[in-house]
């Protein structure tokens, strides 16, 4: 249980990196959401990993390439359903791109990261 409760820690850490610089890509550069999203979730998903090796998983006895070359595979994942369920919400159902990225996130984060991290890449 304490293994989650790091996990989601990180997880707000790394999902306040994503949303800072989805926000000032998106509102200071004037970028499409979508591709805002895609460049947050890439910021955020950098942050994650470091704290995800380092301080969740204490998986750091392990090489950072064959550690990184997992995590890309379901990072790849992740950004798709994310910049995919950002698209959905906001396209589809009319809210603000940052609440479907909330919503996107949560889902996201709970759902897929958190088991895939734990099961495959930090195990």
């Amino acid at each position: 249980m304490f293994t989650f409760l790091k996990a989601q820690a990180a997880s707000l850490v790394a999902s306040a990196v994503d949303f800072l610089v989805t926000v000032l890509v998106v509102e200071l550069l004037g970028i499409w959401y979508v591709a805002g999203t895609v460049i947050g979730t890439i910021s955020g998903g950098i942050t994650h990993f470091a704290l995800g090796r380092n301080w969740v998983f204490q998986a750091s006895h392990k090489t950072v390439p064959s550690q990184a070359a997992k995590y890309l595979i379901i990072w790849k994942g992740s950004l798709v359903l994310n910049a995919s369920g950002v698209y959905v919400i906001t396209h589809y159902g009319g809210l603000p791109y940052l609440y479907s990225k909330i919503i996107t996130s949560l889902l996201v984060g709970f759902f897929y990261n958190y088991i895939f991290q734990k099961r495959y890449v930090f195990k």
